[in-house]
């Protein structure tokens, strides 16, 4: 009996070793304070990555409300699709999901979206937008028939009430759909307000980006394998980068099996997993020997916006310190210059120490970003390299806080028309009495004119009219006009 109890204390002891040193080392799964998962269309909640999403019903989370909404189900549903692709949330006219916040800040908001078939209602036709506070996130939005999309957001929320509104096109006659739908807060530092912006006019600071909405558009594991949200903390889907690879004889895949030492002040395991940091693209030595070439990515995207290019770096493929130097360009304009890893402070020298670089750049006017490394006057002859572990691209809303055309979510919104009599009789009204005021101002108009007329003569403008006159104000002395 004694010798039980010494065991069962010991068991004890060593289980409240073990999670101290988990929770002194960081290794434990992030959990945020704010976490709603619906299962959008179901009575029945889906467990998904080892996370339970809710039934679609009001909870203390959240809460629906539509004005007109049909939950459906997948009566043939595929047997390799997740769980939450076999039910679906129908909305024939503006409706929105309302979420509690209890801590203000950066939250992910995923929203997934799959057609399948169904015989009342053809998903694959749909035609919405989708838009939370004062962002437009979907303008028209549509999900050809048989894809599986997952739009990700990272928008910083200061209000305890957080409103996801989803409005079917109204000039075709259209419906709004959603399968699931993920808002859960992240890190308060997986965003920093401050980054390197990239363009024309060299390196400068680019300060509030902690307060931008961002759209995930690229996030790659550099070298490796897709990475799914299981192993994930956040998560996230990396996928693999040899599709945007421009030559991919170029470079080659590094990989290493031990342990990744992630450093106070550097990256940590939400801002990226250890499976993106244990794979890389190196510069492939059979093509370096004269040193003059490099690694480059292409990747489209759309022209009209800012970009967060975040790039993560690992040093797993030296020997010792300092002895890898590479540089890094975006769009051909140089972002940093001889750049070594075991120098910048919080990887503190040592290897396999991780470490990622933020830029804001915009794209080319051909619609695409180009990332680049690429050897380093600095590296000696035996040593020319260059290495990136992963890549993240992330779109940033315009001056509308929109993140597709110049349209805002305050458009969409008050651009749906109210159904009731009420509303099309006050709207009569009003244009009765616009037109009864336009009929009324003419009249006035014409008899003054014709005061006018009796009173002056007409003559042209006098040919000597200075600038200084002009509707758009003075000219500057370059030469440029100014609209003001």
């Amino acid at each position: 009996m004694a010798m039980q109890q010494r065991q069962t204390l010991r068991n004890l002891f060593l289980s409240i070793f073990l999670n101290f040193f988990l929770v002194w080392n960081g290794s434990l799964a992030f959990v945020p304070s704010d976490n709603t998962l619906i299962n959008c269309g179901s009575k029945d909640g889906a467990t998904v990555d080892n996370r339970l999403f809710a039934p679609d019903a009001p909870a203390d989370s959240f809460l629906l409300s539509a004005a007109s909404s049909v939950s459906l189900k997948d009566e043939s549903p595929n047997a390799d699709s997740s769980t939450l692709y076999g039910t679906a949330r129908i909305f024939t006219k503006q409706s929105r999901y309302e979420f509690n916040i209890k801590t203000r800040g950066p939250h992910f908001v995923r929203l997934h979206f799959y057609p399948f078939s169904s015989e009342g209602y053809n998903l694959s036709a749909a035609v919405f937008s989708v838009s939370a506070q004062r962002f437009l996130l979907l303008k028209d939005f549509a999900v050809p028939d048989g894809n599986q999309i997952v739009k990700e957001f990272l928008i910083n929320v200061q209000t305890e009430n957080f409103a996801l509104s989803f409005s079917p096109s109204y000039e075709k006659s259209s419906l709004a759909f959603v399968n699931a739908i993920e808002v859960f807060s992240a890190p308060g530092d997986l965003i920093l307000d401050v980054a390197r912006g990239l363009g024309p006019n060299q390196l400068e600071v680019f300060d509030g980006l902690s307060k931008q909405g961002l759209e995930t558009v690229y996030r790659l594991n550099v070298g490796g394998h897709k990475v799914t949200p299981f192993n994930d903390s956040l998560w996230r889907t990396w996928t693999p980068d040899e599709n945007y690879l421009r030559l991919p004889a170029s470079a080659k895949v590094v990989s290493f099996s031990g342990r990744i030492r992630y450093q106070k002040g550097g990256a940590t395991r939400e801002v990226a997993p250890d499976s993106v940091y244990r794979t890389a693209r190196e510069m492939n030595s059979v093509n370096i020997s004269e040193g003059n070439f490099n690694i480059t990515w292409v990747l489209p995207v759309s022209l009209g916006y800012k970009y967060l290019v975040r790039m993560h770096f690992c040093d797993i493929v030296s020997l010792t310190a300092n002895e890898l130097f590479f540089n890094i360009y975006i769009n051909g304009y140089l972002g940093c210059k001889d750049f070594d890893l075991s120098a910048v402070d919080v990887t503190n020298q040592m290897l396999a120490a991780p470490y990622y670089m933020d830029f804001v750049v915009e794209p080319e006017s051909s619609g695409v970003i180009y990332v680049t490394i690429g050897p380093s006057r600095l590296s000696s002859s035996s040593k020319i390299n260059a290495i990136l572990n992963g890549l993240e691209i992330m779109k940033m809303n315009n001056s509308m806080r929109s993140f597709d055309e110049e349209f805002s979510a305050y458009s969409v919104l008050r651009g749906w028309p109210r159904n009731s009599t009420g509303f099309w009789l006050c709207s009569f009204l009003g244009g009765f009495a616009l037109m009864s005021m336009l009929v009324v101002g003419f009249f006035m108009v014409s008899r003054r004119r014709m005061g006018l007329k009796e009173s002056v003569a007409w003559s042209p403008l006098p040919v000597d009219l200075k600038e200084e006159n002009s509707r758009y104000g003075p000219s500057p002395l370059s030469g440029k006009l100014v609209y003001y």
